[in-house]
Formats: C-alpha cells, sequence, structure tokens
C-alpha cells in the first residue's frame, strides 16, 4: 500500500528519493507514532517533502488515497461546536433574499458581542441566534447579504468577516503553461541594458576592430544584455480566489520566467498592514508593508493580481478587513502603492464582463485611477503598454 503512495508522489512530481522512503518506514517500524491518521499524515509530510512548494501538492496525492478523512474542527473557545454542525438548510426563493436586512458593519460587531453573552444553547434555520442555515447573519451554511461567518465554508460569499483559522496555498511557480501566450504578453515590459563583466563576444565591433587592425585579430567583448525591469507582484490568494487558481499559477509562471528581477507578496482581497510570501506561515513570518513601500525603488513596476472582488467595508472601513481589525482601510494602503510606484496597475482574473456587478471591483478601480486590465491577452499587452512607457 504504501508503495503505491510512494509511486503516486512521483507521479504528481513531487521529488521523492528511495532513501526518504525508507526513512519514513523505519520511522513507522521503530512506533515514533501513534497508530493514528493525523500523525502519519505529519510524519509522512515531514519524511517525504523536502521542500514547502509541494506541501499542496502532496496534500492532494494523500486526500486522494487516503479518501474519507474528516478535517479536525478547532472549535472556538466562546462559541460551543455543537452550534455549529449543520444539520440542514433553506432554500430561500429571489424574493424572500431581497427582503433580508443588511445590519450594517458596525451593528453586526455589536450585535454578535450581545449573542455571545445571551445564548445559551444552539439554533439552525433561525434569523436572529448564531447557528446554521436560516438567515441569521451569524453563523454559517445560511443565506444572509451581510453577515459574520463563524466555522464552515464559503457558500454565498456575502460575509464581511470570517471567524475562522483559515489556510492557504502559495502559487505553484512551476505550473507548465498550456500556451504561450501569457509570456508573449509579458516580454512587452522590457528595458534592456548591458551590465556586469564583460564576458559577451560582441562580435560586430569584433569585425570592425580586426578590419581596423590590417586583418589582425582584435577580439572585442560587452556585458550581456539583461532585462532590466524590477516587477514587484502581489497576489490575492484564498476565498474567492480559488476560483482563479489555474489562471493565477500560470501567470505567476510566466512572469516569474520572463522577469529576472521579481518579487512576490500575498495578500487576501486587499492590502493592508502586512504582506506574507509563505501561506503556510503568513501568521509567524509577516512583512509590514510600509517596509515593502520602502524597500524598492520608485521606477519599480508593481503588479497586483486579484479579483477585487470583496465587501465594499474591506476597501473603505478601518476594521473592515474579513480577517482581523484593520486599522487602516484598505484604500489607503493603495494609494500610498500609488504615490510609491507610479507604475502600477491590478491584474483581474474575473471576466471584465463581470466588473459592472462588483461593488468592490468599482472602488479599487476608482483607487487605480482605473488602472484595471483582465488576465487576457489583449488586457496584459494593454497593462504592459502602460507599465512600459
Amino acid at each position: 500500500m504504501l508503495i503505491d503512495f510512494f509511486r503516486a508522489l512521483r507521479e504528481a512530481r513531487i521529488p521523492v528519493s528511495i532513501r526518504e522512503f525508507l526513512t519514513l518506514l523505519d520511522a513507522l517500524q521503530r512506533g515514533v507514532i501513534a497508530p493514528s491518521l493525523d500523525d502519519f499524515y505529519y510524519l509522512a509530510r515531514l519524511t517525504l517533502v523536502k521542500d514547502e512548494a509541494h506541501f499542496d501538492k502532496f496534500d492532494r496525492v494523500f486526500g486522494a488515497w487516503f479518501r474519507g478523512i474528516d478535517a479536525v474542527f478547532d472549535a472556538k473557545a466562546e462559541i460551543p461546536l455543537d452550534w455549529l454542525i449543520k444539520r440542514f438548510e433553506r432554500e430561500l426563493t429571489p424574493e424572500q433574499k431581497a427582503q433580508l436586512e443588511k445590519f450594517g458593519y458596525d451593528k453586526l460587531q455589536e450585535r454578535l458581542q450581545e449573542l455571545l453573552k445571551e445564548q445559551k444553547e444552539r439554533h439552525a434555520g433561525g434569523s436572529k441566534w448564531i447557528g446554521t442555515g436560516g438567515t441569521s447573519p451569524f453563523g454559517h451554511g445560511g443565506t444572509n447579504p451581510e453577515g459574520i461567518r463563524i466555522g464552515g465554508e464559503s457558500r454565498n460569499r456575502t460575509a464581511v468577516k470570517v471567524w475562522d483559522q483559515r489556510t492557504y496555498r502559495d502559487y505553484d511557480g512551476e505550473r507548465e503553461l498550456g500556451t504561450r501566450n501569457l509570456k508573449v504578453a509579458l516580454r512587452r515590459l522590457r528595458r534592456f541594458a548591458r551590465q556586469g563583466a564583460a564576458d559577451e563576444l560582441a562580435l560586430d565591433d569584433t569585425i570592425r576592430a580586426t578590419a581596423s587592425n590590417a586583418g589582425w585579430l582584435d577580439i572585442r567583448m560587452r556585458p550581456e544584455r539583461k532585462n532590466r525591469i524590477k516587477v514587484v507582484m502581489l497576489f490575492d490568494v484564498g476565498g474567492s480566489m480559488d476560483d482563479h487558481i489555474e489562471r493565477t499559477e500560470e501567470l505567476f509562471s510566466a512572469a516569474s520566467s520572463e522577469f529576472k528581477n521579481m518579487e512576490f507578496y500575498y495578500f487576501h482581497n486587499c492590502v493592508y498592514d502586512y504582506l506574507w510570501k509563505n501561506n503556510a506561515r503568513r501568521h509567524s513570518e509577516r512583512f509590514a508593508t510600509w517596509d515593502v513601500l520602502r524597500k524598492y525603488p520608485a521606477d519599480t513596476r508593481v503588479l497586483f493580481v486579484g479579483d477585487a472582488t470583496m465587501s465594499p467595508y474591506e476597501v473603505m472601513a478601518p476594521g473592515g478587513s474579513v480577517e482581523y481589525n484593520n486599522d487602516e482601510a484598505g484604500a489607503v494602503w493603495l494609494a500610498r502603492f500609488m504615490t510609491a510606484f507610479p507604475k502600477c496597475a491590478w491584474l483581474n482574473p474575473e471576466p471584465e464582463h463581470l466588473w459592472q456587478y462588483r461593488q468592490s471591483i468599482a472602488l479599487i478601480r476608482q483607487v487605480m485611477s482605473n488602472r484595471m486590465f483582465p488576465i487576457t491577452l489583449e488586457g496584459l499587452e494593454r497593462a504592459m503598454r502602460l507599465l512600459s512607457k
């Protein structure tokens, strides 16, 4: 069984060696872990995967191989797990959904604090208490135009706050592209210069120098011609961006190969006071956004990549982040990027004909001075022309 699992990892292009597989078998024989599937998962990942970039591939193979595994729910201390167990759903008509009231961000926060003090038992299918199903703005599995999701999975993507420890995965920078279109479009953003040691033969100069030297060979060398454009890419990850992982990975892979002077960071929904580079350690390894703004020169090209689909509060209101209470609104940070880096643009994987239905997209386009482009061949060409001026 484990041999077949080992082969499945190799087929998924995870560089697992025989030596690492034997280490796993030796650890099992020595009883390093208890007879638990969770413990085996961590032991297998520890011994077989040496690069965190392959964690997501490993998880997919492990999940497909050991089917039927339920994730462990990390219950919040203040809210009993039983309150959040999904037991039934209500299907509302469009007319019923239209009648649901939006509380507003501040009132939602106040009401949640009141319910945490008042509620003594679980509820399901209602419109008031923390629970599942129904139309309450608190809990999960129900329908509400604006609420706080507690546990569970996203269903309608209308939550203005998420009370859960969510994990995202890094984009795969080694993904092979199905086409070369993205690379061709990105090549428009180039500014070549010759810098460094003179280790390349300058053929034309050599011919001219030799001819001027009465035929005696006079070899001339020059530095290699390199693209000196500096690029910083900031990728939205998680939430609604899960629908665009494939296209975003293609863009990430193309950009990594085309721009040698490229840095990248992750954010969720909108940029706030910190960024990160590794989603598995995003709570422990953070980069202050102020440091990023000051680190790179003003001629750096900055590309935001995200669907810009979120609650309007996340763009315009302090504390509007879906995950924590940010001191300053996302629009403030976007404006700072626009000031620090005049060559700045937003690439959106969402189809352009849907932008008119997203209020948050309109807000970000306004802050970005309408520098938002779709991730299509034509859209990328327009973006690269703007940034290369």
